[in-house]
């Protein structure tokens, strides 16, 4: 069967790798250590897409067995970061908006960055890791889609696999109703404390909360539908133990896509959890990469190129500096 969203995935894929890039810069400036997390997460997935989509394009051929072993432990470590980085940026706005005192120290400002790289870098890396314990065999290979996870459909699986992203998704949920609260509740000193803030301005505030609360609304419905779709499609096998799991773990499993389209609710599951990487991309992109903050941004490397390209600069080049980001914007909605 053809891949009807072929080369139109690949785009969005690539798209979705270097879209969210360019805000990231005034990020870390701000040291908005969730949001770079969120960043970087949501960028490797794509890439990660985008390679497995040009490689297994309608092929189904074991052509790349070390990339693929990288491939999947992306795929996994994906599957937990972007609900964690969410989680960090609801927690970090709360902290905002339940705020005490009109600064917060530096040491204040060291632990939550760590608390977040603990969240975001080092929980994944042990998520990872724990795959292992139900993971059937080496990878499978999907035609057209690329090198997925091989876990074994057993009950550890429902607590090592989907529980976290669960869990992240719900304290987001319990994070957002706070902020909301605390926000009520404290609008006058929230106000005094943003008008200090140089780093988070109101409207980045409420990007950022709008970020996290789209984060959230897509990954508890999602790990929800996931659950099910594993509880109901296949059976779920006793877990013996480790070895028993492991027997014939070197194997590669292969699917043409004739195969795998002829179910068609796993042919949406897979679908869909492809594209939820994409949409994370994108939907971080629309919040941050047509704010004042990101003109003001394309408007200096206009400048800039005008410079490198010994062009000098007039009253009308600089009116069409803004034309920048209304080029990006036609281009994302014509796609």
């Amino acid at each position: 069967m053809a891949n009807l969203d072929y080369p139109l995935f690949p785009i969005f894929s690539f798209l979705g790798f270097i879209l969210p890039l360019i805000p990231l810069s005034w990020h870390l400036q701000a040291l908005n250590s969730g949001t770079c997390f969120y960043i970087f997460w949501a960028s490797i997935s794509c890439l990660n897409q985008f390679v497995n989509s040009i490689i297994w394009k309608g092929n189904v051929i074991n052509s790349a067995p070390v990339w693929c072993d990288i491939s999947i432990r992306i795929t996994m470590a994906t599957s937990v970061s972007l609900p964690a980085a969410s989680f960090c940026i609801i927690k970090r706005l709360y902290g905002i908006a339940a705020i005490r005192t009109a600064s917060i120290t530096h040491a204040e400002k060291r632990r939550a960055i760590l608390i977040d790289c603990l969240i975001c870098g080092l929980w994944p890396m042990i998520y990872v890791a724990l795959q292992y314990i139900v993971q059937g065999h080496r990878f499978n290979i999907y035609e057209d889609i690329g090198c997925l996870p091989a876990i074994y459909n057993s009950l550890p699986m429902y607590f090592i696999t989907y529980s976290w992203p669960l869990l992240f998704g719900i304290g987001s949920a319990i994070y957002c109703v706070l902020s909301l609260r605390a926000f009520a509740q404290r609008r006058l000193e929230f106000a005094q404390f943003m008008s200090t803030n140089k780093a988070l301005s109101i409207g980045r505030y409420f990007r950022l909360m709008a970020l996290a609360m789209t984060e959230m609304l897509c990954t508890i419905p999602l790990c929800i539908y996931l659950i099910w779709l594993s509880a109901t499609q296949s059976p779920i096998g006793p877990w013996i133990s480790l070895a028993n799991t492991h027997i014939d773990f070197s194997r590669v499993d292969q699917f043409p896509s004739v195969v795998y389209n002829a179910d068609p609710i796993f042919f949406m599951g897979i679908q869909f959890t492809r594209w939820a990487s994409v949409a994370c991309s994108f939907v971080f992109f629309a919040f941050f990469g047509f704010a004042e903050e990101a003109r003001r941004h394309y408007s200096l490397w206009f400048r800039a190129l005008l410079r490198l390209l010994h062009i000098k600069s007039s009253s009308n080049d600089e009116r069409l500096v803004p034309l920048y980001s209304h080029f990006l914007q036609l281009f994302i909605y014509f796609f």
